[in-house]
Formats: C-alpha cells, sequence, structure tokens
C-alpha cells in the first residue's frame, strides 16, 4: 500500500526504524514511531543508545528556506563520503503533509514521511507549523566518540585525523554555547573539539541548531581529563586556556595577540575554554598556559562563544605567507 499512513498500533520490530517501511504518512500522536521520536528529543541516553538524533528545522516555509536545509545535507553528505561512510546520513524525512518538498532531496537515499500538522507540533515542540515543514531523522555520525576509562592510551592516534588544533570545553554546559563553538572549530578549520566531564550533549537541539550542521561535521570526542593529556603528550601539542585577565591568579596570565599567535604558528596546539558561570576547573588552570583576549572596557570577561570566536581565529593553522591583520 504506498500511500499507507500509519495508525496508533504500527510497528515492524526487523525495521532499522520502528516504522514499516510502506508507512508514507503518520497522522496520529499516539503513533509508536513519534514517541520514539519524541525519546531522541529529550533524552541524551536514548539519543545516544540507539544512535539516532531529530533534528527540528526552524526556518520559515518557503523555497529559499527549503533548498538552505538541502544545501546542508549536501555538506554532510560530501563529509561522509569523504569519510567513506557505510551508511546514510538520514534515516528518514518528516515533512508537513502540505509542505513542499525540493528536488533537490531526489539526489540522496532518504525516505520521505509525510507527517500531519499534530504530529508535526508535537515533534517540534512548536504551537505553529508555520515555522516548521521538516524534521531529519539522522544517524550520529562515525565522527563522535564517547571514550571509555579502559581505553589505552595510544587509541587516541584515531580519535582526530589532523589533531594540529584541537579545541577542548570545559564543563560548557549551555548547548547554545556549545553548538556555536563547534561551529566556529568547523569555520576556521581547527581538527576537533573534545568534550571534557560537565559538557552537555552536542546532539541536544539548541546545540544542533546553534552549530548549523557543525556537529555532523565535525570530529568531536568526549572523555576525561585523562584522556586529554594522553593525546597532548602523544602529539606534543601546548596546551593553552583562555582565562580572564586578573591580578588574583598565582600563575602569570599571557596576552593574547598576533605575536603570540605567529610564535605558535608551527606548534600543535589544544585550546581549552570553560563556562562562563563556574568558569575553568582547578584542573585547568594547573595544567594549561592561560591566556586573556585584551579589552579595553570595564567587562572583566566575554561570552564564551564570543570569546571562542576571537581565539579560534586568531590561533587558527596559517600558512606562513599569510598574516592575520
Amino acid at each position: 500500500a504506498p500511500n499507507a499512513c500509519a495508525d496508533e498500533e504500527d510497528r515492524d520490530t526487523n525495521s532499522s526504524l520502528p516504522l514499516p517501511y510502506h508507512v508514507k504518512c503518520i497522522t496520529s500522536t499516539s503513533n509508536p514511531f513519534v514517541k520514539h521520536c519524541l525519546k531522541l528529543r529529550h533524552s541524551p541516553s536514548y539519543r545516544h543508545s540507539h544512535g539516532s538524533v531529530l533534528v527540528v528545522g526552524s526556518t520559515p516555509i518557503s523555497r529559499a528556506a527549503t533548498r538552505q536545509v538541502a544545501d546542508t545535507l549536501k555538506e554532510i553528505y560530501r563529509f561522509q563520503e569523504s569519510l567513506q561512510a557505510s551508511s546514510s546520513a538520514i534515516d528518514c524525512l518528516l515533512v508537513l503533509d502540505k509542505a513542499e518538498v525540493l528536488e533537490e532531496f531526489d539526489d540522496y537515499p532518504v525516505r520521505v514521511v509525510r507527517v500531519s500538522s499534530p504530529v508535526m507540533k508535537k515533534l517540534s515542540g512548536v504551537q505553529s507549523t508555520e515555522s516548521i515543514d521538516t524534521i531529519a531523522l539522522m544517524r550520529i555520525p562515525p565522527t563522535f566518540l564517547v571514550i571509555e576509562d579502559n581505553q589505552q592510551e595510544e587509541d587516541c592516534c584515531r580519535w582526530f585525523p589532523s589533531p594540529h588544533r584541537v579545541l577542548a570545553l570545559d564543563g560548557i554546559q549551555d548547548p547554545g554555547n556549545l553548538g556555536t563553538l563547534i561551529r566556529s572549530a568547523r569555520a576556521f578549520k581547527w581538527g576537533g573539539v573534545f568534550l571534557l566531564p560537565g559538557c552537555c550533549d552536542p546532539f541536544n537541539e539548541k546545540a544542533l541548531r546553534a552549530s548549523r550542521g557543525a556537529s555532523f561535521q565535525t570530529p568531536v570526542v568526549s572523555g576525561s581529563w585523562n584522556h586529554l593529556e594522553a593525546l597532548v603528550k602523544n602529539f606534543q601539542m601546548k596546551i593553552l586556556a583562555g582565562h580572564p585577565e586578573s591580578n588574583k591568579e598565582l600563575k602569570p596570565v599571557a596576552r593574547l595577540s598576533q605575536g603570540l599567535a605567529d610564535s605558535l604558528r608551527d606548534i600543535k596546539l589544544c585550546l581549552v575554554l570553560g563556562s562562563e558561570g563556574s568558569g575553568l576547573s582547578e584542573k585547568t588552570k594547573q595544567v594549561c598556559k592561560l591566556v586573556s583576549i585584551p579589552m579595553a572596557g570595564e567587562f572583566e570577561s566575554l561570552n564564551v562563544s564570543v570569546a571562542g570566536g576571537i581565539f579560534l581565529y586568531m590561533l587558527q593553522l596559517q600558512p606562513r605567507t599569510q598574516r592575520l591583520t
């Protein structure tokens, strides 16, 4: 039945998705597949146990907005192809029943399932479907790794394909800040992001929205300080941490400058950034060289995603013939 719609009882335990493949539309908010998607949206442990994430759009219905979604998917697929990924990034697209699907989606092996307005409202968490027309059910990428305590130090060689510049985040709990930092790391071609304990899930819906797809295209590793120290030791990296300039610190705080950036040009570098609320952990302050961003105003610090953007830009890997101005 090519136009079959799922009711409350439909379930296919043999499918990779909890939805029979013949189902082309979903009209009931009580459908088991809808409940599965809601759990993916709300529960980090459920997301990671299923290796799947719900990506909710937030742009008004228009051909231009839908084309932006298609362009983002193209970038994700190109990145996966570069890694020779064996599976599709997207399990299915859930599309509002009256919304238009661009022909660009025909280029990819993506299953499209139409959903009713009540289902779209429930899945997206918004009151009006005028702002949401597409939701993607995507697989957590193979570039995301959770490092177990029993893994050996030599395993760190495979965490990042290009470890010349690695951003480490120390207790970043705000998903908007975390997503923005991953996006900035991708924009300035850093080799990856290391999440220390206390960071929020990079596949949280707010983090995904802020990262604009960068979470699917950037190597992200979650581990402990022992793992990060093994990485730093193995690749002989210099480790810095962003920190407000203060006379209260027992150790000196250097100032970020073009001269400092130039001196680190040929050195493998790990940059650690902490949360705005609690700042850097004591461990980070002990291990790292502290660096501040000079400010002319009276403020002691910047939002971590703003400060991170400045650090990532200034300390990005640059050819010798190119100089930041």
